[in-house]
């Protein structure tokens, strides 16, 4: 028999909260058996938990994460799956490039206000 993990045992193990691993059960990336009230996750349940984990550290949107794990098939080669993986990969990655071209333009923009600031005062009298 397949090992299972409660939802504090998931939680414990992948550093997250339950009620995280509860929000990803109401958008539906997540699907535990029940034992009464007792949610029963199965490997899959950890594997897809994790795939969520990796996907929001690197960026991608909770949507993004669900239509690559939707796209997984564990019977197949997931061609199809990697290379659309591979192409989020480079937006994401265009992004951050992005983003940092725009912090650096921030940089400057705050040196030149913080420039004519200090040239400002330097001609302002002093008052005491």
């Amino acid at each position: 028999m397949a090992k299972t993990y409660s939802i504090s045992e998931l939680a414990r193990e992948l550093d997250v909260t339950t009620r995280t691993i509860r929000f990803y059960e109401e958008q539906g990336m997540l699907s535990p058996n029940r034992r009464g009230q007792e949610r029963i996750y199965t490997p899959k349940d950890r594997v897809t938990l994790k795939l969520i984990m990796r996907g929001k550290r690197i960026g991608f949107s909770l949507a993004e994460c669900k239509a690559l794990i939707e796209l997984y098939d564990p019977q197949g080669d997931n061609h199809h799956q990697l290379s659309i993986m591979l192409d989020k990969i480079a937006e994401r990655r265009l992004q951050l490039e992005q983003q940092l071209l725009d912090i650096k333009q921030m940089q400057v923009e705050l040196d030149t206000a913080e420039e004519r600031c200090r040239a400002a005062l330097q001609g302002i009298p002093h008052q005491s």
